[in-house]
């Protein structure tokens, strides 16, 4: 059997206590911090219409506060043409409705109001489903208008 001994003197160990506490004080006071810290918003939250709002606004859009239009839509079960091309354009912007196949979603329209040169309507289109913005898009309803992306032109 072995024994190991050491001699410390009053004043090291009072340093070492001194230390730990401090330690012990300085973890408790970073966990106590991160938890009263805000949680940051999801940027893909839909739930909300204030939260729907403030994603168009992320792209630079003033919108009319309330919808146009509310409803409810199934994303498409079957692949065709039409959803292939507007499956590529949500693919652009970082969404893909694929994995959203044979789902309800919601499909919310806001007017938006600072559409460079518009001189017809301009509709932002968010689909929203499990409480995530799952898509969308802008479309400019005058006759050589377009739909985009959620990116300003």
């Amino acid at each position: 059997m072995f024994v190991f001994t050491t001699k410390v003197s009053k004043t090291k160990l009072a340093a070492i206590v001194t230390l730990l506490i401090a330690a012990v004080v300085l973890v408790a006071a970073l966990a106590a911090a991160k938890a009263n810290a805000p949680e940051e918003a999801d940027p893909l939250d839909g739930q909300s219409n204030d939260s729907r709002v403030a994603f168009l606004a992320q792209y630079g859009w003033d919108v009319n506060a309330e919808p146009v239009q509310t409803q409810t839509v199934a994303v498409p079960k079957e692949d065709s043409e039409a959803f292939s091309r507007y499956n590529a354009l949500q693919k652009s912007q970082g969404f893909d409705l694929t994995a959203y196949a044979g789902q309800q979603a919601m499909r919310y329209v806001y007017e938006i109001l600072n559409y460079p040169e518009a001189d017809k309507p301009v509709y932002a289109t968010i689909f929203v489903c499990q409480g995530k913005i799952i898509g969308g898009d802008v479309t400019d309803t005058a006759p050589d208008g377009k739909m985009h992306g959620f990116a300003k032109p």
